[in-house]
């Protein structure tokens, strides 16, 4: 088993542990249900990417869970709406 030689200083093995840290995860919130998602991923709440669907996440819901969560989707796109600013183009 090797042993060090000298004593390595406070300072060098902080210098050399400065750039170990975590990072809080970037997000981003999802277009159709307002909800925070990764960047560049599928929203695992309303299976959307990009506009489109990709998972069907409402078809592994039971009849109760899916009536629930379409109202919620419903009630938070209109918030989204009303909190949009308004732009001169298109």
């Amino acid at each position: 088993m090797a042993v060090p030689r000298h004593k390595h200083t406070r300072s060098s093995v902080g210098q050399r542990r400065m750039h170990i840290f975590v990072t809080p995860p970037t997000l981003t919130t999802c277009p159709k249900c307002a909800k925070a998602v990764r960047p560049h991923t599928v929203c695992q709440y309303c299976g959307f990417y990009k506009g489109k669907e990709v998972i069907n996440v409402m078809g592994t819901l039971a009849k109760k869970e899916k009536k629930v969560r379409e109202q919620e989707i419903k009630h938070t796109e209109k918030e989204h709406k009303k909190e949009a600013p308004m732009s001169m183009g298109k």
